[in-house]
Parts: C-alpha cells; structure tokens; sequence
C-alpha cells in the first residue's frame, strides 16, 4: 500500500510540474514568423525571369511539447494541428543589378490551428500575416545564389499567448541569402542551403519585443529522370536573442529531418514537390512533424 501511495504521490506530481510549466511553453513557443520545412531541395535557386504563382500547403502536427533541455514534459492531452495554405506571387524580371537578376515577392497565409494541452483547448482559422521582399539572384556554371531583404506586416488577428489565432502581433524584417551547389557538370546532383535572420519588433498585445530568430533550410538531392529529383532535406530552428521581458528565459529551437521528392511537368509549365520532416529534437516548444506539398506554376 506504501508503495503504491508513493507512486501516486510522484505521478501527481509529475503530472503538476508539467501543468505548471505549460503556460510558459505554449507563450515560448518560436518567435520566428518563418516557418520551417516551407523550402527543401535546391531551396537557394530562384527561378528565371518570369511570373510564377506558387502555392504551398503545409501540414504540421505534434503531441509532445519539451522544457528548455529537450526533455518531454508530458503534459496530458497535448495535441498540436496546423494547416496553412500559403500562396505566393513570384515575379523575376529582366533586370540586372550587381550581375543578379531583380525580383519581387509576396505572400498571404490562411491558417488553421488546433491546440489542445492540459485544461487548454483552442482553434482559429484566419488570414495570417502578409510577406513581402524582393531578391537578387545568381546563375553561374554550377551554382545558384540569391539574397533577399522582406518584412512581414502584422495584417492577422492576434492576441495574448497562449492562442491559435493566425497573426504573430509584431512586425518583423528578414534577410534571407543561400546558395546551390550543382556537384556535377550535368546538374544531377545539387547540395543546397538557405539562411533567414529575422529581427522582431514589439508586439502589439503584450507589448514584449520577441528575441530575433535565425533558420537554416538544407538539401540534398539527386535527378533519377529528367522530370524527377529525389532528396533529403531538413531544417534548423533557433530564437537568437531573449525575449525583452525576461532576459535570462530559455530560448527555443528545433531541428528535423526527411525525404523529398519532386517532379516538373514541362508540357503544362507546372512543378510539384512534397516533402516530410521529422522533428529529432525540440527544446521549449512543441516537437512533431510536418508535411508541406508545394505546387509552382509559370505563366
């Protein structure tokens, strides 16, 4: 009877520790509006000149949410969806400036999120946060570079965390740069790489100035046909500075890993890519999966 009293005793208190420390995981959660696993394989080459109308569907679920160490806090009932519908305007032009190619962008997501964790159980659907940049890019024998410098503008409905509403609340600025690397002369295999740094301003509903955040996006991929690339792609994650409000609190970060394939259609102008990325570790915020199919169309 002891033993099972004492069993009791730490299961209750395991189980208060991580209600306790819920509220400060689903308000740390990633203070970047960039989303990662957005970009897979050859992820640094922007397109020709020409007008492109890219959509991408990303799918993201989780039912484990980390303390500052990586560990699971076990918090029960955690169940974590998101789908966002991103569509994306491409225009790259004739025009030259530094040797690259001058281009615009932008961007409106429609987001629905569900989170439900401990006694806290909430879902919005809205329009998110609109992006807009514009880029220089590059095309030398065996590469492709590209910069660019954008803002996102706080256009969606946002509150005080924890809330699944779509808009983060803040204005932010990122700067973007990353390269390909074509290893072979026939371009059939390609090692890629895309950098973002984003530097938050004060948001709105809790006045706190959320830390910058940095992301890496990589690829690996090898054409097996002429229409077909197959790859392994993944993606780093970190918030770089604290946030205003408490200095010393943990930051949060993440990394995954997984598979990618894609595949053009010449005759209708049309490239389609789906990947999957398999979060491996996640400190201070949620750690699961996410799945983001993306369809590209020239006109």
């Amino acid at each position: 009877m002891k033993k099972t009293t004492m069993k009791t005793r730490i299961q209750f208190l395991l189980l208060a520790v991580s209600l306790a420390a819920l509220p400060g995981i689903l308000q740390a959660q990633p203070s970047a509006h960039y989303v990662p696993g957005s970009e897979g394989i050859k992820d640094a080459s922007l397109p020709p000149p020409g007008v492109y109308f890219r959509d991408y569907n990303y799918f993201y679920w989780a039912d484990q949410f980390n303390g500052s160490s990586g560990n699971d806090l076990h918090v029960p009932n955690a169940d974590v969806f998101t789908y966002a519908n991103i569509p994306r305007v491409i225009w790259i032009t004739d025009t030259k400036f530094l040797g690259g190619f001058v281009g615009v962008d932008a961007l409106l997501p429609l987001v629905y999120q569900s989170v439900k964790a401990g006694g806290f159980d909430s879902s919005t659907f809205g329009i998110g946060d609109f992006f807009g940049e514009g880029t220089l890019s590059w095309h030398p024998k065996q590469f492709d570079f590209a910069i660019g410098s954008g803002v996102w503008a706080p256009t969606g409905d946002s509150g005080k965390p924890p809330t699944t509403r779509a808009g983060a609340g803040f204005w932010t600025f990122m700067q973007t740069a990353g390269a390909t690397w074509y290893i072979d002369e026939a371009k059939t295999w390609a090692v890629s790489a895309l950098n973002r740094y984003e530097f938050n301003t004060e948001q709105r509903d809790t006045h706190v100035t959320p830390g910058d955040a940095y992301t890496l996006e990589w690829g690996v991929s090898k054409t097996v046909a002429k229409v077909v690339d197959l790859g392994a792609v993944g993606y780093y994650q970190q918030q770089v500075t604290a946030n205003s409000s408490s200095p010393a609190s943990s930051r949060n970060r993440v990394a995954a890993v997984g598979p990618e394939v894609s595949v053009v259609f010449p005759d209708l102008m049309l490239f389609v890519s789906l990947r999957y990325n398999y979060e491996f570790m996640a400190e201070s915020r949620a750690q699961g999966n996410a799945v983001t199919l993306t369809l590209t169309k020239r006109f």
